[in-house]
């Protein structure tokens, strides 16, 4: 049994700058996450697009490959929802992320949606624009801008 796990977050083709930490500990039945982030981009909206606040998901893929503009962290995969729920409600749905002016994020929170055991080796991602939690499957939470493997310590 995994009692604790880090991912390394990388940011992609659109802000390379992102980095942090994803630790992930085994308490009984709930999973504890403990987030740290850091340069995310500073929130605008113009053009109908908006950046920030982040989503934040537990993806099925198990690379973190940057892929392209187009296509950022293409084998990220898609949300992980292994008990087939809808958006909003789904196991690898995680709070939005809301930086401080410096683009930094510190957040803690508890899960009971998963086991670690079941999510080591899949990505953790940070979307450009909030979940609506409406839109099926993944939110309208726009293109992929951070990403990183869930590893056991």
């Amino acid at each position: 049994m995994i009692t604790r796990a880090k991912a390394t977050i990388s940011g992609g083709p659109h802000y390379p700058n992102i980095n942090g930490e994803i630790y992930f500990t085994q308490i009984n039945y709930y999973v504890e996450i403990v987030v740290r982030i850091y340069r995310l981009p500073s929130f605008s909206r113009e053009d109908g697009k908006t950046v920030g606040p982040f989503g934040f998901h537990l993806h099925t893929g198990q690379s973190c490959e940057k892929g392209t503009k187009e296509n950022p962290f293409p084998q990220a995969g898609e949300h992980y929802n292994p008990h087939n729920q809808p958006h909003g409600n789904h196991a690898g749905d995680f709070p939005i992320l809301m930086p401080l002016k410096d683009g930094t994020v510190v957040m803690r929170f508890l899960t009971d949606k998963f086991k670690l055991d079941d999510v080591v080796g899949r990505a953790v991602v940070i979307h450009e624009s909030p979940d609506d939690y409406r839109t099926q499957p993944a939110g309208g939470s726009g293109i992929k801008i951070a990403c990183g493997i869930i590893k056991p310590l």
